[in-house]
């Protein structure tokens, strides 16, 4: 296809387009001219119907609140403003929620999970250890448990 096609087919398109834009612009202007002003109709919505809530019966006419008269708009605005101007004195201080956290208090919420797997393997080391030590015979039960505790329990003071 040479350039001159590519122009010709280009120019048909937007001829196209501009024939299409048209039409549309001639449908929405038909639709304005019978009587829809607002843009809601032209997408089927429906339109709000304003109803007045004020009783017609008599007897319930006597009961309700008599109608509202706007008020000094002015003095309302002023004591809005001066009361959030007003400063709130706090009488008593609980100072320990004042406190700086200590400075390694990052360090250590990002080194727990790690920590909690270290403390999962050493559980799991420990019980294999305890494990192949019975099976070679060479010590009864009751000592490798003991072991086993006291090897936990110095893990623990370590950790400290």
């Amino acid at each position: 296809m040479s350039n001159q096609e590519k122009i010709g087919s280009l120019e048909e398109e937007a001829l196209k387009r501009k024939e299409r834009i048209k039409v549309l612009k001639r449908k929405h202007d038909e639709i304005g001219k019978e009587g829809h002003n607002s843009g809601d109709d032209a997408f089927n919505l429906p339109r709000p119907k304003f109803r007045s809530y004020r009783p017609q019966d008599d007897t319930l006419k006597e009961n309700i609140l008599p109608d509202c008269k706007p008020g000094d708009v002015e003095a309302e605005v002023k004591d809005q403003l001066a009361s959030a101007n007003a400063r709130v004195v706090i009488e008593e201080l609980d100072i320990t929620n004042l406190a700086p956290r200590k400075p390694d208090w990052d360090v250590k919420r990002d080194v727990a999970k790690k920590l909690e797997r270290l403390d999962r393997r050493t559980q799991k080391a420990i019980a294999e250890l305890i494990r192949e030590r019975l099976k070679k015979g060479q010590e009864d039960l009751a000592m490798s448990v003991h072991i086993g505790a006291n090897m936990s329990q110095n893990l623990d003071i370590d950790e400290d």
